[in-house]
């Protein structure tokens, strides 16, 4: 039956460290944009200038 003691505190240490180390990434800002990295691949890359340029020149 004392194991059992043991085992629910040792839960709630390691509920209550996930529960602080959620709360110091949501402080941090880890999770303020979950759209655009989603979508970052979809977009296309800016063409360089001088790229352009040299295409039109040939």
């Amino acid at each position: 039956m004392s194991v059992l003691f043991i085992l629910i505190g040792i839960s709630i240490l390691v509920a209550g460290s996930f529960l602080a180390a959620f709360l110091w990434s949501v402080k941090n800002g880890q999770f303020d944009d979950d759209y655009t990295p989603s979508v970052r691949m979809l977009f296309d890359d800016e063409p360089k200038a001088d790229a352009n340029l040299t295409q039109t020149k040939n």
